[in-house]
């Protein structure tokens, strides 16, 4: 047998097992946090800094920009697991990984561009941030929460002053969280540094370039289907499809869309429940904070768990900045969850190496 046709087999096995519903059993399972005390430091940290600075924004001229002052403070989410002396740097990098992408999206959507070109520029801005993530070997929670930041401003500013204000919001939002992080980092628990499936690669330029070209075409394909399709939203197909490849191997691929499909369908209600009740601003912030607290304790247990937190919290804070109905987002975002799902996985099924469906094979017959 040749080895294309190898693949080929090869490929199609890998597809049967990638559909098995013993993938869908696995991405049930729970696992025990590396440290429930560090993940419930990592929540309060992001919680108290997103209420600092989405708060002092509101209460004052810069009322509207709120949202991303709470962007930049997710900055705090940063080197939870990194030597002391180096979490501020490891902050401060992500920091400007939000602010940058913030500023250069909105001063781009200036310009008279199309949809599919403001839809492509953010892809390749999206596939710049997986590879700078991953050289600079930033970790938890990886390039997913920069692209996030990233979609709010393909949103148009008015002008160029509305774009500079984006971003100084959200540089707001990073000084507070370094503030944050640097008065309570003494409370956190020494432990071995780890970083995302991506980091466990080597910090190369020929990974980095690899990073840039799976998240770039995977965020334009799932934006573009999510386009055709008049799905509102297309940003938030190609984050879930870029959280979906964020798997060490196919298997844990497939269980992330399992696991982010079906948190999404219930956090989506959640936050429908949450959004009826027509809170304030305060309150909306304040449920925030809680489930950013309750995302990184459920994270650590099972990825799908967080998705029931992550849900709500991403369209709360999209609502600080919009007055989308309720229902309408809720429902949306199931949508072009369930689509970034699908391309996820098939494009990391596609892009795959021999020797990865070959462990995806293995895999299945250990069970």
């Amino acid at each position: 047998m040749t080895q294309e046709k190898s693949n080929h087999v090869t490929l199609f096995r890998a597809l049967q097992q990638v559909a098995s519903p013993a993938r869908l059993t696995e991405s049930l399972v729970l696992q025990r946090p590396a440290s429930l005390h560090n993940a419930l430091l990592a929540g309060l940290q992001a919680a108290i800094t997103v209420v600092l600075a989405a708060g002092a924004l509101h209460l004052c001229a810069w009322s509207h920009l709120a949202a991303y002052g709470g962007l930049g403070a997710l900055a705090a989410l940063y080197g939870r697991t990194a030597p002391s002396h180096q979490r501020h740097r490891v902050v401060m990098t992500a920091g400007l990984l939000l602010v940058l992408p913030i500023w250069l999206l909105s001063m781009i959507g200036l310009a008279p561009l199309s949809t599919t070109s403001m839809l492509l520029t953010f892809a390749l801005i999206s596939g710049c941030l997986a590879a700078l993530v991953h050289r600079a070997q930033l970790g938890l929670p990886g390039v997913v929460i920069f692209i996030f930041a990233a979609s709010a401003a393909l949103t148009p500013a008015s002008d160029w002053s509305d774009a500079m204000a984006r971003a100084g919001a959200a540089a707001f939002g990073v000084v507070s969280a370094i503030a944050v992080c640097w008065t309570t980092e003494h409370w956190r628990q020494s432990l071995p540094h780890t970083t995302t499936a991506q980091g466990s690669l080597p910090a190369t330029p020929r990974y980095s370039i690899r990073a840039f070209l799976a998240v770039s075409l995977c965020t334009w394909i799932a934006a573009m289907i999510a386009q055709a399709a008049g799905l509102a939203h297309p940003a938030w197909a190609s984050i879930g499809a870029v959280a979906v490849i964020q798997g060490a191997h196919l298997p844990s691929t497939v269980h992330r869309g399992w696991q982010r499909t079906l948190g999404t369908i219930v956090g989506a209600g959640i936050a429908w429940a949450i959004l009826a009740l027509h809170p304030n601003f305060w309150g909306l912030l304040a449920a925030v904070a809680l489930l950013q607290i309750l995302t990184e304790l459920f994270m650590g247990y099972n990825y799908g768990l967080g998705q029931m937190a992550v849900t709500p919290m991403a369209l709360l804070m999209t609502a600080l900045a919009s007055n989308t109905g309720a229902a309408d987002m809720a429902i949306a975002r199931i949508y072009d969850t369930v689509l970034g799902a699908v391309v996820g996985v098939g494009l990391a099924l596609l892009l795959s190496t021999l020797e990865e469906r070959v462990f995806l094979e293995k895999h299945h017959l250990r069970l």
